[in-house]
């Protein structure tokens, strides 16, 4: 959320993605700059389409934020969109921004390519990590950037007078997850699990007759609501009516309207009950 003020004028503009974190859309508000959202629709695997971009929103435009694995859709990116993405960066002097929180969790036995294995990466953005995610240290707000030398100092100098550092308590355990021999066992476990919840969910929608793109990652399905409502009188429907609490898509952005976001949170058993309340409604 700090770029903005590290690296924009008031009046710039940035890309965002749509459906989108609902706090890249604050960043801008706070840094005084405009952003135009690129949609990321189904039938291009949640991937924005970079040929649709208007040449002039792309040469108006300074940087572009990205989230793959992405929430809330669950959708990865390839090397070949990252390839050409990079080139896209390059062609139109656009600075790539890629939060990689979710780096950690990928399903079906392939781990999420990070933006920064590409070549050339480096040469046109930075990518964020959370521990957040890959620890289960939510709220603890241990996080790093790696990348372009140029961005990396603009924002260090931001971080510097805002925040000055974390707890150093913080910074310890963090440097102790990090070094744990058993650290990838502990991650694998962790995704393990995640991917086991999926799973159970995607499986018991489909019983109903609830079909959705199928997550490759993060802890979320984006399911699509049925014909009649929109993503917020299916979410107050499911919460009402089934005791079962869902985040509306329009929250994401304006292509999140007609879906809603499933957090993948709990043991599969209290999942598939989820499912159950909601097939008793006999929406689909």
């Amino acid at each position: 959320m700090e770029l903005p003020w590290a690296l924009m004028n008031p009046g710039d503009t940035y890309l965002l993605p749509d459906p989108g974190y609902p706090d890249y859309f604050s960043g801008a508000a706070l840094g005084d700059v405009k952003f135009t959202t690129v949609p990321l629709l189904e039938e291009n695997n949640y991937l924005p389409d970079l040929k649709a971009i208007p040449e002039a929103v792309a040469r108006k435009a300074k940087f572009f934020y990205l989230n793959y694995p992405n929430n809330p859709t669950g959708a990865v990116a390839t090397r070949e969109f990252y390839e050409e993405l990079i080139a896209w960066a390059k062609k139109y002097h656009v600075g790539i921004i890629s939060d990689f929180a979710y780096g950690a969790i990928g399903f079906d036995g392939k781990a999420p390519l990070s933006f920064m294995q590409v070549p050339g990466a480096k040469d046109v953005g930075i990518e964020f990590y959370t521990f957040s995610k890959t620890f289960n240290m939510a709220g603890w707000r241990v996080a790093f950037a790696v990348g372009n030398a140029d961005i990396i100092g603009a924002l260090n100098l931001i971080q510097d007078h805002l925040f000055v550092s974390l707890f150093p308590a913080l910074q310890y355990a963090a440097i102790d997850a990090l070094k744990d021999p058993a650290r990838d066992e502990a991650v694998a476990q962790i995704v393990h699990r995640y991917e086991e919840r999926r799973n159970a969910f995607v499986n018991a929608a489909k019983k109903i007759g609830w079909q959705a793109f199928v997550p490759r990652g993060t802890f979320y399905a984006w399911m699509p609501v049925p014909k009649g409502y929109t993503s917020e009188q299916f979410a107050d429907l499911l919460l009402e009516k089934g005791g079962v609490a869902v985040a509306p898509g329009n929250g994401f952005g304006k292509h999140g309207e007609g879906y809603v976001r499933i957090g993948l949170l709990m043991a599969p058993e209290r999942l598939e009950e989820a499912v159950a309340r909601i097939g008793k409604l006999n929406l689909f």
